[in-house]
């Protein structure tokens, strides 16, 4: 396992690190992790290198205002001496936080739920402009402050979902040691970016990268002529690992998220970030990165990255399994022949229940995605291509 120096922590923590937000599950229900599969997975990365452990208090959950299933699940994983070998990372739900008090009341429930004394990396999750100004109106800055005094956390971070401009604004207010963004080969101009990342790295921060396969995404059912430019370069790679291949390329990553579901994926990637050596990729390699970047972009209809933020929707729509099956219609073509199998897996795999064709257009789920897709719009969209489908 390859290590790299984590910003002002001033801690090493591996380039790839555990995220638990995709944990396989048993029965299709999101908090009905499958206990000792999950376990058995976490471990073997511990074992191989990985010291970095991160976390949500929403994670695994039924919707975003209460705490799910992951955390408590860290906490069993990380028994029997595995605590004293990693770093723990989880969030503060900013979008819960009214008062001074509530930071407080949540972090304490968190420390109970990881069973943990410390926090290692603790970050104000999902920092937006609806968030912002009512964290420093209750008094993030004196929280943190105090938060690292009394010794529950070790270091203040932050996770982003928005603007270039917010982060920027974001990362000067206070002294973060370390921040969580989006970033892979196609999202380099999108929310923080590129500019965002060298801003960051510039200001001494560590920066922590999620969503580098972009919900799987850039690892399976890739167009074929995407495939055809990844089979042109001299050393074969599976599109996951060209995948993180590439943010690992930036000296600036420190390291890269994987919400791993098995452990055939555990494996894979730990294979690769034992090599992910910054700016390794050469010139070629970068220039078949970009031509698969353009194929992506011309295919990908909505940009969902199946995080699960909009979920539960009230009406009982799979807002992430909609919109997946939406994408692969494209990109398995967009002819008759994937509208027929894409038509095939909408019915199989979803039911009637929780089709697009079932959306109220209350909008609750528009104010939770980090993406800032118009959801209500793009379900009519699916519907109207799928909904008719056996």
């Amino acid at each position: 396992m390859l290590y790299r120096n984590y910003g002002k922590t001033n801690e090493q923590v591996s380039v790839l690190g555990f995220g638990c937000m995709r944990l396989p599950i048993i029965g299709g229900e999101p908090t009905n992790i499958d206990e000792n599969e999950a376990i058995k997975m976490i471990r073997h990365a511990i074992d191989a290198g990985v010291n970095y452990v991160d976390t949500a208090y929403p994670y695994h959950g039924t919707g975003m205002d209460k705490g799910g299933a992951s955390e408590p699940l860290v906490a069993k994983a990380l028994k029997d001496g595995y605590r004293e070998r990693v770093k723990i990372a989880t969030k503060l739900p900013s979008w819960l936080i009214k008062t001074r008090a509530d930071m407080d009341k949540y972090l304490n429930e968190q420390l109970a739920r990881l069973e943990t004394d410390t926090i290692d990396f603790y970050l104000v999750h999902t920092i937006g402009s609806h968030t912002w100004p009512v964290l420093k109106e209750a008094g993030i800055t004196e929280f943190l402050d105090q938060a690292i005094k009394d010794g529950r956390i070790k270091h203040a971070g932050f996770s982003f979902h928005e603007r270039v401009g917010l982060f920027k604004e974001i990362v000067d207010y206070y002294d973060w040691s370390f921040c969580q963004i989006q970033y892979n080969y196609l999202d380099e101009n999108y929310q923080a970016g590129r500019e965002g990342l060298e801003y960051a790295a510039g200001k001494g921060l560590g920066i922590a990268i999620m969503e580098p396969l972009r919900g799987g995404k850039l690892a399976q059912n890739l167009p074929a002529e995407a495939l055809n430019f990844f089979n042109q370069a001299e050393i074969k790679r599976t599109p996951a690992e060209w995948s993180l291949r590439w943010v690992w390329d930036h000296p600036e990553v420190a390291v890269v998220l994987s919400g791993m579901t098995t452990m055939e994926q555990v494996v894979e990637n730990i294979k690769v970030a034992e090599e992910a050596e910054a700016r390794s990729l050469t010139a070629k390699e970068l220039r078949i990165i970009e031509q698969v970047k353009t194929i992506f972009k011309e295919k990908i209809k909505v940009n969902c990255t199946a995080c699960g933020y909009c979920m539960p929707c009230p009406a009982g729509v799979n807002i992430p399994g909609c919109f997946s099956i939406f994408n692969d219609y494209s990109l398995l073509g967009g002819d008759a022949e994937a509208k027929k199998r894409c038509g095939f897996l909408y019915g199989f795999r979803l039911g009637t229940a929780a089709q697009a064709a079932n959306c109220v257009d209350c909008g609750a789920c528009e104010s939770h995605c980090p993406q800032g897709i118009e959801i209500r719009t793009a379900l009519k969209s699916v519907d109207a291509l799928l909904g008719q489908n056996p």
